[in-house]
């Protein structure tokens, strides 16, 4: 007799796997681990199953429309085992599954913020158009065609990066043995440029000034606010400061070690006074957690600040992101510190994280002038409060 939908939910597993049989070859495989289906046919003259699916996922109806499907492959002279595998096969070198295994592959290396936009990139982008497609087959006019939709949104950026992404997918499958070429690199020159530009910064004083007093008058989050405190005294990446742990913050040393995000190399911001004041007014409330700054959401400091909630901040206390950007505190630093305090530039790099090498090429360590380094923050932190206050400051010479 056909199974029944009855039948199949009452059946209970035994000591050994059993079957449950249906019809025309198909039965149900009851195991301790789950029930499954199964197709027994013969094929040139050999026996072989063929796995329809597990149960509930696939019903009976599910199954029984597998298994006609299947019946249907052996009458052409067709093996439905061997039609699987090859199915299975195409489907792992479609454009969509190689950039998936691509993503997995590499995303531990990439903090969460840049992952998710990378994925959600290519989610929205890139894989309704082209992701079924073998990686193989897509040319680089297909390309284009998706890269010149997003263009035509006025996102022309977001189309330069998912150039750049698909690039790196290509690369992966040639490295991988599923691809020949890399087409992405026919298309150099192909979009139009993006216009030069650089994250908004307010570096006049008298700007900088009203920046400041706007920041301590903010009333926020506790949280929130030592963040925007403490933004322009380290100007360190806005992802780097929101993902700060205690753990890596000495006190007592005056100093912050982490590894930069950028270059995954160690670094270490001497942390002057006014600094050490506001993590040392924060550390009662947030302390006992991972995070200095930690999501308003978790109480328990599990998970850091949201990626826009000091970018929010700045846009409630008025600033446009073409006045102010998190990402402005940095090129505020680096202008002022050169141009009106006069520090050399290694040092101002340095401090920045960025790659600085000495005169045989090769790059400095964390500890680079490190008793300098100090003593620029702190004049940096000195200034600032200076600024506040309503001081005028004459650029000086550059200090060796």
């Amino acid at each position: 007799m056909p199974l029944s939908d009855t039948a199949i939910r009452n059946a209970k597993a035994k000591e050994k796997p059993y079957k449950l049989a249906d019809e025309k070859g198909m039965y149900l495989l009851i195991a301790k681990t789950g029930k499954y289906w199964r197709f027994d046919y013969r094929f040139e003259g050999k026996r072989k199953t063929l796995a329809l699916g597990a149960y509930p996922d696939i019903t009976l109806k599910d199954a029984r429309e597998r298994r006609d499907d299947a019946r249907r492959l052996i009458a052409q002279g067709i093996d439905p085992s061997a039609q699987k595998k090859a199915t299975k096969a195409a489907e792992a070198e479609t454009l969509e599954a190689i950039a998936r295994e691509w993503f997995v592959k590499f995303q531990p290396s990439w903090v969460a913020s840049h992952a998710d936009r990378i994925i959600r990139r290519l989610e929205r982008d890139i894989f309704p158009w082209i992701g079924p497609r073998p990686i193989r087959d897509v040319s680089a006019p297909e390309l284009l065609a998706v890269l010149r939709r997003i263009e035509e949104r006025g996102a022309l950026e977001t189309a330069h990066r998912a150039l750049q992404n698909c690039g790196q997918i290509f690369r992966y499958a040639i490295a991988t043995g599923r691809a020949e070429r890399d087409i992405s690199a026919d298309l150099k020159g192909a979009l139009p440029p993006v216009k030069g530009g650089h994250f908004a910064a307010a570096t006049d004083p008298k700007k900088i000034a009203e920046l400041l007093r706007a920041i301590d008058a903010y009333e926020g989050t506790f949280p929130v606010t030592c963040a925007l405190r403490l933004a322009p005294l380290v100007f360190v990446r806005p992802g780097e400061l929101r993902t700060a742990e205690w753990k890596d913050i000495d006190l007592d040393a005056a100093e912050w070690h982490y590894i930069v995000t950028k270059t995954q190399t160690p670094h270490i911001v001497p942390l002057s006074k006014q600094a050490v004041e506001i993590l040392s007014e924060l550390h009662p409330l947030t302390g006992h957690g991972r995070y200095v700054f930690p999501s308003a959401r978790t109480p328990d400091g599990s998970r850091p600040m949201s990626d826009v909630a000091l970018l929010a901040a700045l846009r409630r206390m008025g600033y446009t992101k073409d006045e102010m950007s998190v990402h402005g505190f940095r090129a505020l630093a680096r202008t002022v510190l050169d141009e009106v305090l006069g520090f050399r530039p290694d040092f101002i790099e340095h401090q920045l994280a960025h790659a600085v090498r000495d005169p045989n090429g090769r790059a400095y360590n964390r500890t680079a002038h490190l008793p300098e380094r100090r003593r620029m923050m702190q004049m940096w932190a000195d200034y600032l409060d200076e600024l506040k206050r309503g001081a005028e400051i004459i650029p000086i010479k550059r200090f060796a």
